[in-house]
């Protein structure tokens, strides 16, 4: 399954679309980065004057790469896309340095195992300049459904 196909199955919208392109895709890795724009909704009010990309986004556009889109290419075979939902279930993760507007980030992430539908990954957010900005483990609920 092509990448573009992929991202066009997330069931996200426009405002809350944290991937702009996968890299990597396979059943046991998945690459993929996001820029987030200096106009984004919520450097408005985090941090007036000083704004800073909130935490729980940086989870957000970890989780949309690095467990979403796995989840996704697992499900799906080449022939077939089907739409999928994704409950969120656990995630760990480390904050080491900020992201500021205008930042492009780069999500790593690394299947530690996928069974009963239950998705867990190793996955870890990098700067530009190749700095580790984020590292932890994310887990969720991976299903098909059908309209």
């Amino acid at each position: 399954m092509k990448s573009d196909n992929i991202i066009k199955l997330l069931p996200y919208g426009p405002e809350f679309l944290f991937v702009d392109k996968l890299t990597i895709i396979s059943s046991e890795r998945v690459d993929g980065y996001y820029t987030f724009k200096k106009d984004e909704y919520f450097y408005k009010s985090h941090f007036k004057n000083n704004p800073v990309t909130p935490g729980v986004i940086l989870i957000e556009c970890m989780a949309q790469i690095g467990l979403v889109c796995m989840g996704i290419y697992l499900l799906n075979s080449e022939e077939v896309s089907v739409k999928t939902t994704v409950a969120f279930s656990n995630s760990q993760v480390d904050f080491l340095i900020p992201v500021f507007p205008g930042e492009k980030v780069n999500v790593v992430s690394e299947k530690v195992y996928f069974r009963f539908n239950k998705l867990k990954c190793k996955v870890k957010m990098f700067n530009e300049k190749g700095e580790l900005v984020a590292k932890g483990e994310l887990s969720g609920m991976i299903k098909k459904y059908e309209k």
